[in-house]
């Protein structure tokens, strides 16, 4: 009896198959995790902001007190997903003129790389140092979740003039919708890197899952516990 072989064209055409299949697995995996990720959003931001309307308000009325002529909440131009720009929202943390100093501090930068970060930042008040510590003044991005500009989990949002300094490589972090937190926030935070920041992003974008996200979310409440490397 003579041995059946396989024809070549054959293995092609099961190959091309066997590829296309699991293509389509994938995409239908990534598209319902984004649908979960989706709805994990909404019901969180929202039940946060609710249950959390009272100490908004006590956080409002402290940075009043020690600032009046300034806002209670500040607004800022960031870019998201697809390198298009929103309105980030965060409780206002420092002076009212810190913009107009910040050219003055940028020689002072404790951070390599496309972003500006300074422990002693004079500009920041005594409330927004403890917010800051705490990450309370990001409290208002849930705003941003709920209208879809932000999720939960994901990269940090860079400035404008941060993505401006950006290579093609580290704009691949800008493919997905960026987050409140992320494994940059969960692995060192201000202690890192520029560049670690990036491998850290885009580590997370190749592995991204439900699973992964709930992860990150419940060390970021051990983080904020003992948060000395935020500032």
């Amino acid at each position: 009896m003579i041995p059946t072989q396989s024809n070549e064209a054959e293995l092609t055409v099961n190959s091309t198959g066997y590829y296309r299949s699991a293509g389509l697995k994938r995409q239908r995996k990534q598209s319902f995790y984004l649908i979960v990720k989706r709805s994990l959003d909404i019901t969180a931001a929202g039940a946060g902001l609710i249950c959390l309307a009272p100490f908004l308000l006590l956080l409002s009325l402290l940075i009043l007190i020690e600032d009046p002529r300034g806002r209670v909440f500040f607004s800022q131009v960031r870019i998201g997903k697809d390198q298009k720009p929103f309105r980030i929202y965060k409780f206002r943390s420092m002076i009212s003129n810190a913009e107009e100093l910040l050219d003055n501090l940028l020689a002072q930068n404790e951070i390599s790389g496309a972003m500006f970060k300074m422990k002693d930042d004079p500009r920041i008040t005594r409330v927004g140092r403890f917010m800051r510590k705490t990450s309370l003044d990001e409290l208002p991005q849930l705003f941003n979740v709920l209208k879809g500009d932000m999720s939960l989990v994901g990269p940090r949002p860079p400035l404008v003039r941060e993505v401006a300094e950006y290579t093609e490589y580290d704009k691949q972090r800008l493919t997905v919708t960026p987050g409140c937190t992320g494994l940059w926030q969960v692995s060192g935070r201000n202690g890192l890197s520029f560049a670690d920041m990036v491998e850290l992003d885009l580590s997370y974008i190749d592995k991204r899952s439900f699973l992964l996200d709930l992860k990150i979310i419940f060390k970021t409440f051990g983080v904020l516990m003992g948060s000395k490397d935020a500032y």
